[in-house]
C-alpha cells in the first residue's frame, strides 16, 4: 500500500521528520530556538517526574523500550514533529 506520509521525494508531502527539518532551517531562527528549547526543558522535566518516582534506571528502560515497542515509539516520535512544527508555524507571521 502506498504510504503518502513516507513519499520523500514529494515535495508536497515528506515525512513529518523532512518538513520538521524543512521548517527548522529554513524558518524563522527565533522561533525554531524557542520550540528547542521548550523541547529540552520538557525532557528535563521528564527525567526529574521518573526520578522523583523512584526510576533511576530509565536510560536502560529506554534502551528496552527502543525495541519492545518501536512501532509505538515511532508513531509518537513521527507525532512530536508534527506537533513541534506545527508550534513553529502557528507562531511564525
Amino acid at each position: 500500500m502506498y504510504n503518502l506520509f513516507e513519499d520523500e521525494d514529494d515535495i508536497f508531502t515528506g515525512s513529518p521528520k523532512s518538513k520538521f527539518m524543512d521548517v527548522m532551517f529554513h524558518g524563522s531562527a527565533g522561533l525554531a530556538e524557542n520550540e528547542l528549547e521548550k523541547i529540552m526543558e520538557e525532557m528535563a522535566m521528564l527525567e526529574m517526574m521518573l526520578e522523583d518516582a523512584g526510576i533511576t534506571d530509565y536510560e536502560d528502560r529506554m534502551k528496552s523500550m527502543r525495541f519492545e515497542r518501536a512501532t509505538d515509539l515511532e508513531k509518537r516520535v513521527k507525532n512530536q514533529y508534527i506537533v513541534a512544527m506545527g508550534n513553529i508555524l502557528t507562531q511564525h507571521e
